[in-house]
């Protein structure tokens, strides 16, 4: 009997080294994924299988074999034609230390305009939603009044009330004559049917379920989520942030109580990068029905009329390749911090270089302090969480527990002028496995208003010690380290 196990063990053990190294992975990925299949036989295969396995190449083909040097051409003529007519009818944005955020900023964008081919988005006016109430309010009325074309993507689009409420809005606009396409994640809109578009559709709309063609049991994958968050009017009025739909963002959900989320709502150049990467994921999604990525009524003039005086950039990464972009982003920011580094994320489980980032900063005399819930959505993910919170506090990071409902804004503010706002998660699974977008702000004025939001949700926080971790039981902690092994692949 124990010869058979050992042989059924060693067997166990062969398979799960050819079935991990067979694809290339970090490092500690490739254990964590060895841990689990020899620690849980069988059911650690059944496991992998829909969560191990890396994007397929027909999927990685679908982004890769994409042409977008004509559409990035005619951003920047576009983004060039307004500078000029600018110029000609006298219009000078407002100075306010702007060219200063971009000075501090310069060795960001580059390496954005390096990794990402993202331009430097100009003439900005940004406007921050961290209520569900605002943000919805807002989003319902722009929508309510397009008049050519409404592109949505979330990662989250429940047919619940908010989102049959959405849904009707949208039916209403298509049957109107406007051009209607929406993009959600299987997984992350998951209850949510093809039956529930079907009246989007039958308006003349359009529905599809990201990077999903056939929705088979070989096909279903749990890693590579459309995480994003875009929504572009028009081609005029742009939002990206933290909201998904659904009612539990309104706080309708008894188990988190108030949603505490940060969005940007937009106008200007940025616009355009934003409905860039929508065509792009539409495209990859259902290339049946390709939309046209150099159509003028995607991409209409830049007027002065929606003009301001901020510069950001609109940044995303992915599994499509291996660059990280969002990640690098965050890590630069913190290497410019001089002052202080605040961050807002749900999931606090960084991977080896984003920890140096923040040891070497507080090491440095920055003030970084990390706001994260107090509550759990996904149990096994927050006990990572609070790992590595006690890990950062170790080294002089100060740590809060939001306590008013939960936390899901991902925020960095880096001294007076660099800020981000977007989908991404300060963990691995935003960093290599997830579709994210952010936008990364160079402007003090929206540097300081995420600074003062930070100081009101700090009013309704507690500051989590050495000494307060220290205390915690034995078992908690046991859960924590645990689930700090199996963190690369969360």
């Amino acid at each position: 009997m124990l010869t058979t196990l050992l042989v059924l063990l060693m067997i166990n053990t062969t398979v799960a080294v050819i079935t991990v190294f067979r694809e290339p992975r970090d490092i500690a990925a490739t254990w964590a994924w060895i841990l689990v299949l020899i620690l849980i036989p069988v059911l650690g295969f059944i496991i992998y299988s829909f969560a191990g396995r890396k994007l397929s190449q027909r999927r990685l083909f679908a982004y890769q074999g994409q042409d977008t040097s004509a559409m990035n051409e005619k951003i920047a003529d576009l983004i060039q034609e307004a500078d000029e007519r600018g110029k000609r009818e006298g219009f000078v944005p407002h100075f306010n230390e702007t060219q200063a955020s971009l000075v501090q900023a310069q060795s960001l964008v580059t390496l954005f305009q390096n990794i990402n081919q993202t331009s430097l988005a100009t003439k900005n006016r940004v406007k921050f939603l961290t209520s569900g109430r605002a943000f919805f309010d807002h989003l319902k009325e722009d929508l309510r009044q397009a008049e050519k074309n409404i592109n949505l993507e979330f990662y989250t689009f429940y047919s619940d009330k908010l989102g049959h409420e959405i849904r009707d809005i949208l039916v209403e606009r298509a049957r109107a004559g406007v051009e209607v396409h929406v993009i959600y994640d299987a997984l992350g809109s998951f209850g949510t049917t093809k039956r529930f578009f079907a009246p989007l559709r039958a308006a003349g709309g359009h529905a599809a379920p990201f990077l999903k063609r056939r929705l088979t049991l070989i096909d279903f994958q749990l890693n590579f989520r459309d995480h994003r968050k875009i929504v572009v009017i028009d081609g005029k009025i742009g939002y990206v942030g933290g909201f998904n739909i659904g009612d539990q963002y309104l706080g309708r959900d008894k188990k988190f109580g108030h949603w505490r989320d940060t969005h940007l709502r937009m106008t200007g150049s940025g616009v355009y990068s934003l409905q860039a990467h929508f065509l792009l994921d539409w495209n990859a999604s259902d290339p049946k029905r390709p939309m046209a990525v150099t159509s003028d009524c995607y991409f209409p003039p830049l007027s002065l009329a929606l003009q301001g005086k901020s510069n950001l950039q609109i940044v995303t990464s992915g599994p499509e390749t291996d660059d990280e972009q969002i990640k690098m982003g965050y890590i630069r920011l913190i290497q410019l911090a001089k002052k202080r580094c605040w961050i807002q994320t749900p999931y606090l489980i960084p991977d080896d270089s984003t920890f140096d980032a923040l040891r070497i900063a507080a090491n440095s005399g920055v003030d970084v302090r990390i706001m994260v819930p107090c509550m759990p959505d996904h149990p096994f993910v927050y006990r990572a969480t609070q790992y590595y919170a006690a890990q950062l506090a170790k080294y002089g990071i100060k740590i809060y527990y939001y306590k008013n409902g939960f936390l899901h804004a991902k925020t960095m503010v880096v001294d007076d002028h660099l800020a981000s706002v977007g989908s991404a998660n300060l963990d691995f699974r935003s960093f290599k496995l997830n579709f994210e977008v952010n936008a990364f702000l160079y402007d003090s004025d929206l540097a300081h208003h995420l600074a003062h939001v930070f100081k009101q949700d700090l009013t309704v926080s507690s500051e989590q010690t050495v000494t307060s971790f220290a205390q915690q039981g034995r078992w908690l902690v046991f859960k924590q380290y645990v689930a700090r092994l199996l963190a690369p692949i969360l």
